[in-house]
């Protein structure tokens, strides 16, 4: 009889720490959850947009810098002197155009001078001919009257030597008004071809825009030598040294977003129906075992990549099923964005975490406290 109650104890005794762990652990016994995630951050490969050997590198690997900070220095005194020579190229063509402008403004005012000489040839030849012909009815005049004694020879004579001198008057001008007619086409040639010669007046002239075009990029290029920190975040793989030279466009350290951080976490695809964008997720690191912490479900993958030996195509994830000897359910990456971090937990890319989503929470908001994932499952 005692050895019943014995085994019967024992039983009870096993059967309510069974009831008590399934108590404690039910969300990770009736929601999806996987030991499969890993912690992801965005990394920004950090290049120079010029080349030059390294003059100043105040970073160290792994160290913390802020948005803004110097990551590295390349040597300047080239970039300074291209950016000296551009500024002594735009002042040059600044004078070039400023002595354009000036033959434009003589070639202008040659054609106004022209144009006055015309118009003061006209009206004086207008003039003439009023001249002319009452010169040549005086002449007229007096020559009818000289038969009948009417004046003398000599009146006639002075007549008809001012209706002649008129005449040579009027052969002047016209010939001055066609001296005038060829020099304004002279200068309206001499000024449409220093107007060509110019272009635009201004900034916007295509010669001061070049030299304007190349002292920018010579300031942009000067600039450059000096690379720093887009974001928040951590150096990690720094590859360089101080002389070493850097080339543009070539990764030269990486840097991880420390403000970008996120869990993918990887669930069979059997599990991932009533997951929703929203749903409270419970995110467990391998590195902190026993500080759960709280996100959100963000989106769910759309399609992954079999692995057959080939790399995955048109930019799916490429997920390996855990065994190949049984049809198993493909893994799909779920991504969960933190709710909050606390300070004395660091993140780092690539580390391993198991994940629970408590379904049904992204409607109802229910925020109950759940433990970290039991050792079994981490």
């Amino acid at each position: 009889m005692k050895k019943y109650l014995k085994y019967l104890l024992t039983g009870t005794i096993v059967a309510v720490a069974v009831i008590l762990v399934l108590f404690k652990y039910w969300e990770y016994v009736v929601n999806p959850w996987t030991r499969d995630g890993q912690v992801r951050a965005e990394v920004i490969q950090i290049t120079s947009r010029v080349s030059g050997p390294i003059v100043a590198l105040p970073i160290q690997d792994n160290q913390f810098v802020k948005a803004g900070d110097l990551l590295f220095e390349i040597d300047p005194r080239t970039f300074q002197a291209s950016l000296d020579q551009a500024r002594a190229q735009l002042d040059e063509t600044g004078d070039s155009v400023q002595a354009l402008e000036k033959q434009v403004e003589a070639a202008r005012a040659g054609v106004n001078t022209s144009r006055e000489s015309i118009a003061q040839a006209k009206s004086e030849i207008a003039q003439l001919k009023a001249t002319i012909a009452k010169n040549k009815a005086e002449y007229e005049r007096k020559k009818n009257l000289l038969p009948q004694k009417a004046t003398s020879q000599r009146s006639v004579e002075s007549a008809e030597a001012s209706y002649e001198v008129s005449l040579q008057k009027k052969i002047a001008a016209e010939a001055g008004l066609r001296q005038a007619q060829s020099e304004l086409a002279q200068s309206q040639a001499n000024l449409a071809e220093a107007q060509a010669q110019l272009g635009a007046i201004g900034d916007a002239n295509s010669q001061v825009r070049a030299s304007l075009a190349a002292v920018r990029q010579a300031e942009l290029d000067l600039e450059f030598t000096q690379v720093k920190a887009p974001v928040d975040g951590y150096v990690t793989n720094l590859n360089l040294r101080l002389g070493s030279q850097a080339v543009a466009n070539q990764p030269a350290l990486a840097l991880v977003d420390i403000n970008s951080y996120w869990i993918d976490g990887f669930f069979k695809e059997n599990r991932i129906a009533d997951i929703r964008a929203g749903d409270r997720a419970v995110v467990t690191l391998m590195t902190y075992s026993d500080r759960p912490l709280e996100g959100r479900v963000d989106s769910i993958g759309w399609g992954i990549a079999q692995q057959d030996g080939s790399t995955g195509f048109d930019l799916l994830p490429s997920i390996s099923p855990t065994f190949e000897w049984i049809r198993l359910a493909q893994r799909v990456p779920v991504r969960i964005h933190f709710s909050d971090v606390p300070e004395d937990i660091k993140l780092r890319v690539g580390t391993t975490c198991s994940v629970l989503v408590m379904t049904g929470t992204a409607e109802n908001g229910r925020n109950k406290a759940v433990p970290a994932a039991p050792k079994a499952l981490q």
